[in-house]
């Protein structure tokens, strides 16, 4: 299925109407939600006055964590989002590439 875009990169232009992650989304979910979860448990830690490895050690954690979820986000933006606009070529394939690109530097920066 495929829809017009109003605005943005694609704008104009026919893209997927769903996003790449939607099959995964409820595993995406609950992994955001154990995220959730440990993000609480560090201000606990640090409410708690533990000892600072200990929480670098769970922020670490939190951080790959975080990651991990970047990364698959992306793998499945790349294998669904710009296969289906570099399919329908133009600007709407370069634009899928500049975002791709952009996001990479984006998790390589961090």
């Amino acid at each position: 299925m495929t829809t017009k875009q109003p605005s943005g990169p694609e704008a104009g232009a026919e893209v997927h109407a769903n996003h790449g992650y939607i099959t995964d989304k409820e595993r995406y979910l609950a992994r955001l939600k154990r995220i959730e979860g440990q993000a609480r448990g560090i201000a606990r830690m640090v409410d708690e006055e533990q000892y600072c490895i200990d929480i670098l050690t769970q922020v670490s954690a939190l951080t790959s964590a975080l990651r991990g979820v970047a990364l698959g986000l992306l793998d499945d933006h790349m294998k669904h989002c710009v296969v289906d606009a570099a399919q329908l070529g133009g600007d709407a394939a370069d634009a899928k590439m500049k975002e791709a690109s952009e996001a990479i530097a984006r998790l390589v920066r961090s």
